[in-house]
């Protein structure tokens, strides 16, 4: 899984506040965190030297730590990035959105794609196919893998059938339908509101 370190760069020191030497160096040093999972961090520092950070448990590779114990600047520097929301979490890690790139933070052990707030699609959004350019409401977001449904009783999955072969196997399937329902004396037409499969991959959010 690609990962995203925040920005090398120094951090904003505020002006009012006595910070002991270490602090100040975290902040006023440019230096990029990565976030690694399981409560590791890599950091690169401005000497670009690049040391792990176990933060959980409060140690890190670097020679202030390794040979005076201390709370070295990486490791104040990382508790930092997480208080700005510049760096994830324990148990969470940095990705890009797989529309637009923006950094978003997921759980670690999640899979892809991935995407930000903007991107993400749920039940009632309306989608963009980047197949056909149709426009289609979304009725469900599944779990299951594009490779591991079938469409209709045949023996073809979703991700086999011949327009989504451009499109990866491996994401979750999305049901949606098309907006436009045949309407009758009596209502609608239930089979206007066919539910269509497609690759999460295959589908954008519209806009």
């Amino acid at each position: 899984m690609n990962t995203t370190a925040s920005p090398k760069t120094a951090l904003p020191v505020p002006s009012s506040d006595h910070l002991e030497e270490r602090s100040r160096r975290a902040l006023t040093e440019p230096m990029s965190v990565l976030a690694l999972g399981d409560g590791l961090y890599e950091v690169e520092s401005a000497s670009d030297h690049t040391y792990l950070v176990d933060l959980e448990a409060g140690r890190c590779t670097c020679p202030d730590y390794v040979f005076r114990e201390a709370r070295c600047k990486h490791i104040r520097r990382v508790a930092i990035e997480i208080t700005h929301g510049r760096t994830p979490p324990p148990g969470e890690i940095a990705v890009a959105c797989r529309d637009c790139g923006e950094t978003t933070f997921v759980d670690e052990d999640a899979s892809g794609p991935f995407y930000c707030e903007t991107h993400e699609i749920h039940a009632g959004d309306a989608v963009r196919d980047r197949e056909t350019g149709d426009r289609l409401t979304v009725v469900d977001v599944s779990d299951l893998r594009a490779d591991a449904v079938t469409i209709g009783g045949s023996d073809t999955t979703v991700a086999d059938y011949a327009t989504n072969e451009d499109y990866d196997p491996d994401v979750p399937v999305v049901g949606a339908v098309y907006p436009h329902a045949t309407v009758a004396k009596n209502g609608v037409v239930p089979g206007s509101l066919k539910v269509y499969v497609f690759p999460r991959t295959r589908l954008e959010k519209a806009t």
